[in-house]
């Protein structure tokens, strides 16, 4: 395998007990849930699901680097600068309403390169994973996973194109674009958070686009969508998770062969 096989064999144990946690508050009548400074909502599941992925992590990398969601960050002991950057719950809103698209995010970066990604979806019963050079896989565990691979669609007339609420386009002054996008576009979809981004590295879907991100809502996207042989940038075109503040990140991703259409039509109003 490659030089991450030992990381991705850490990274499912820590999704599986990441699962294990989130499935038994998902629908549970006593969820707490609270609202954080920016009012964006906060579960007991989320902070329980970290709390554990972070006890593991100082048992088995405990030199890595960590960046979480609900409590922060946590240096690395080491020089390397290999960090750990994780997301609970992808998909509060979904979770606290009972709906299952939600899921863990668990990533791998030295310096600003994610080299590993992990999403797991328990309430869907499926799981993609990737490491640099190793390539994308999806399955309810990773002794059922199965390589997975972008489509070959090649013209936005026929591409299915998915994006995160329009509210966020309008309020990058980008609603115009993303809707004449979307009217070119065979089909679109707003399936939102992590999801869309697992779709398109299955080939299910051809394009998914978002105007502002955190660290951890993106770092293990990234590998799982290289890996499958797609692209994935911020609206500038530069590698989507540079180094940039928390929640200063963008994210358009695509099948590769539509990238520099979706980059153009979704630029910077002046470039346009």
């Amino acid at each position: 395998m490659t030089g991450y096989a030992a990381d991705l064999d850490l990274a499912h144990l820590l999704a599986d007990a990441a699962d294990a946690v989130s499935t038994a508050r998902f629908r549970a009548l006593d969820l707490r849930v609270e609202a954080k400074p920016d009012l964006t909502p906060v579960s007991d599941a989320d902070t329980a699901v970290e709390r554990e992925i972070r006890a593991l992590l100082a048992t088995h990398r405990p030199a890595d680097g960590l960046l979480g969601e609900e409590y922060g960050a946590q240096p690395a002991t080491r020089p390397e600068g290999r960090r750990w950057v994780i997301d609970p719950i992808d998909g509060t809103k979904n979770f606290v309403r009972g709906v299952p698209v939600w899921a863990t995010l668990i990533a791998l970066l030295e310096g600003d390169r994610p080299v590993l990604g992990l999403v797991s979806a328990p309430a869907l019963g499926r799981r993609w994973w990737a490491a640099e050079g190793a390539g994308a896989y999806a399955g309810r565990d990773r002794a059922t996973g199965e390589p997975i691979r972008v489509s070959g669609v090649g013209r936005l007339a026929d591409a299915s194109f998915c994006y995160s609420s329009l509210t966020g386009w309008e309020d990058a002054g980008r609603l115009d674009a993303v809707l004449d996008l979307m009217r070119d576009c065979w089909r679109s979809r707003a399936y939102g958070d992590f999801y869309g981004y697992m779709l398109l590295a299955e080939g299910a879907l051809d394009v998914m686009v978002e105007p502002e991100l955190s660290l951890w809502d993106v770092a293990a996207l990234v590998p799982i969508v290289a890996e499958a042989g797609g692209t994935i940038t911020d609206l500038s075109g530069a590698p989507a998770l540079a180094s940039g503040p928390v929640g200063e990140h963008s994210a358009v991703a695509s099948n590769g062969a539509l990238h520099a259409d979706i980059l153009a039509r979704l630029g910077p109003p002046a470039a346009r």
